[in-house]
């Protein structure tokens, strides 16, 4: 229970960081609001995500077959 708790609060306190940084440092960056932009903001992290779920099923797939002895 407590191991879920700090996961929890860690968690909350990271996406507090991050909510401010994107809020007060942000605004400095000067970003054009433009379509493909907008494109790349909203489909940036499910590329990045599925990248990842790639690479973790790839690797996944390696190491079950070097440890069931099948070639």
């Amino acid at each position: 229970m407590d191991n879920q708790l700090s996961f929890i609060l860690k968690l909350v306190i990271l996406s507090t960081i991050i909510s401010v940084i994107i809020k007060y440092a942000a605004t400095s960056v000067p970003i054009a609001a433009t379509s493909v932009n907008g494109l790349i903001g909203i489909l940036a992290p499910t590329v990045i995500l599925a990248i990842a779920l790639v690479i973790r099923a790839l690797s996944y797939g390696k190491s079950d077959s070097q440890t069931s002895g099948k070639p």
